[in-house]
């Protein structure tokens, strides 16, 4: 008689973060998609010192949130969730945008490159398929370009780099809530986690258009952000390469 062991996978706990700045149009709608689709997973909102009134949506709407005094930025909210992800204990974070651009239909298909251990990083990627909001002209002009500066300096191809839409292992849970870019941060959190020896992989998505609202980047700022991110990327690998950290790894080649 043939005898069949099942072996039970062991499920990680996840946590969504879920940054939100004067969201208060679309918070609802993202928060309320989560918990309609994948309740089995926690979520949590970071209102980042929203001046509108996304607070006081999520404490009318029952949500869990972390409420920070001041605008952080990006940077510092997204740090906030992780830093709570390493205290709850969390196997997984995710990070989402508050602006509803993000499908979370496709959180189960880069879950699953984790929980295959294939990376330690995921980045939902537009620029794989190339379907859906592909963002403007001049904006994909710009994600090409720090896309090559990434490249050279790391040796690690990643189409989007721009991304804010990710999941990453307990390795850099604890990783990004002790060090984590405050300003424009995707770009560069991918360059300290090559050197970190993070294996990262892009997994094609679909994004959409924000619905409500406005978006916080105007030309002016986008070329202000492609200044500062290029040299904070070249200044950020020249700190690896001079560092001497105990917690430093080569990149994974």
């Amino acid at each position: 008689m043939e005898i069949k062991y099942i072996v039970k996978r062991e499920v990680m706990r996840t946590l969504i973060i879920i940054p939100a700045y004067n969201e208060a149009e679309n918070i609802e709608k993202v928060v309320d998609n989560i918990i309609q689709k994948f309740p089995q997973y926690d979520y949590i909102v970071v209102n980042d010192g929203s001046s509108d009134a996304t607070r006081d949506v999520c404490r009318e709407r029952g949500y869990q949130y972390l409420n920070l005094s001041i605008n952080l930025g990006i940077g510092g909210a997204v740090q906030t969730g992780y830093k709570y992800a390493k205290d709850k204990g969390y196997d997984v974070a995710v990070q989402i945008d508050g602006d509803g651009q993000h499908d979370i239909a496709y959180l189960k298909d880069m879950l699953s490159v984790l929980e295959k251990d294939e990376a330690d990083i995921v980045i939902g990627s537009r620029f794989i398929d190339k379907e859906g909001f592909q963002s403007s002209a001049a904006r994909r002009v710009g994600i090409r370009i720090l896309s090559v500066l990434i490249f050279v300096c790391t040796g690690c191809r990643i189409k989007d780099v721009t991304s804010g839409f990710r999941a990453v292992n307990k390795k850099f849970i604890d990783i990004y809530a002790k060090n984590y870019p405050m300003d424009y941060p995707e770009p560069e959190a991918i360059v300290s986690a090559v050197m970190y020896g993070g294996r990262i992989k892009e997994q094609p998505v679909i994004m959409h258009e924000r619905e409500k609202g406005n978006s916080s980047i105007n030309l002016l700022k986008s070329v202000y952000y492609m200044i500062k991110v290029t040299l904070a990327i070249i200044v950020c690998r020249i700190s690896f390469g001079v560092r001497r950290d105990s917690s430093y790894k080569k990149p994974i080649a």
